[in-house]
C-alpha cells in the first residue's frame, strides 16, 4: 500500500482560490501487484457504500476518498451538464459513478459522473467526467481509452475543463465536446466556482436563454 500521492507529473495542483486547506484534499491509495479478483473482491467489500471510488489499471488498483470540494466541483458541473441538456430538449441520461470494467483489457473505473445520449442501454457512457482537486493516482485517460469510453472531460484547477475524445486507440484533446456539440464550455465554466450551486444553475440557466 502507498501513502496518498500528493504530486502530479508536470503540475501543481493549485485552486483558482488558492492552495487546497490540508483537511480537504483527496485521500488516496493504490495498490500494486492486484489480481482482477481482488480488483473484484475490493468492490464486493466495498459494497454500495458511497463516497469511495476505485480504479483498475494493469494489476494497480487505485482507492480514492474524494473530498468535499471534489464532491461540490463534479456535483455542479452535473448540475450544470443536466441544466444545459433541460433547456435544450436532450436526452442525457446520467449514470453518476457507474462501475465500468472490462478484464480482458484489464481495466475499470468509477467516474465522478458520466452520461448516455439517448434511451439506447449501452455497455459504456458516452461521457464520463473526472474531477482532478489533488494531485496524482493512476492516469484515468489510459484507464477509459482501454474501456472504449467516447469521451472524457477532466477538470483541473489550473486549467477548468479539457475535453479528450477518443480516437482509435488514443484520445485527442480537442476545443469542443462531440457528445454536446452546441454546448458553450467556456460558459459553464465560469459557474463551477460559485459559492452557491442554485445560484450558479439559475445564472446558467438565465445565460443560455439570453437572459
Amino acid at each position: 500500500m502507498e501513502a496518498p500521492s500528493q504530486h502530479a507529473p508536470g503540475r501543481e495542483a493549485r485552486s483558482a482560490r488558492g492552495p487546497a486547506e490540508p483537511t480537504d484534499i483527496d485521500q488516496r491509495v493504490i495498490l500494486r501487484g492486484m489480481t482482477w479478483r481482488d480488483y473484484e473482491i475490493l468492490l464486493a467489500v466495498r459494497g454500495d457504500r458511497a463516497g469511495v471510488r476505485m480504479y483498475y489499471f494493469e494489476g494497480n488498483v487505485e482507492i480514492m476518498s474524494p473530498s468535499y470540494s471534489h464532491e461540490g466541483i463534479k456535483t455542479i458541473i452535473a448540475r450544470l451538464v443536466e441544466a444545459y441538456a433541460d433547456e435544450r430538449g436532450l436526452e442525457l441520461n446520467g449514470f453518476g459513478s457507474w462501475t465500468l470494467k472490462n478484464q480482458p483489457h484489464e481495466r475499470g473505473a468509477e467516474p465522478d459522473e458520466c452520461y448516455v445520449v439517448g434511451e439506447q442501454k449501452k455497455d459504456v457512457p458516452d461521457l464520463a467526467i473526472e474531477v482532478i482537486w489533488t494531485s496524482g493516482g493512476l492516469d484515468k485517460l489510459n484507464i477509459y481509452r482501454g474501456l472504449g469510453v467516447r469521451e472524457v472531460w477532466v477538470w483541473e484547477r489550473e486549467r477548468g475543463i479539457g475535453v479528450h475524445v477518443l480516437r482509435g486507440d488514443s484520445y485527442e484533446e480537442v476545443a469542443r465536446s462531440e457528445v454536446l456539440p452546441e454546448l458553450d464550455l467556456e460558459l459553464l465554466a465560469q459557474y463551477i466556482l460559485e459559492p452557491s450551486q442554485s445560484k450558479a444553475v439559475r445564472a446558467f440557466r438565465a445565460a443560455l436563454r439570453g437572459g
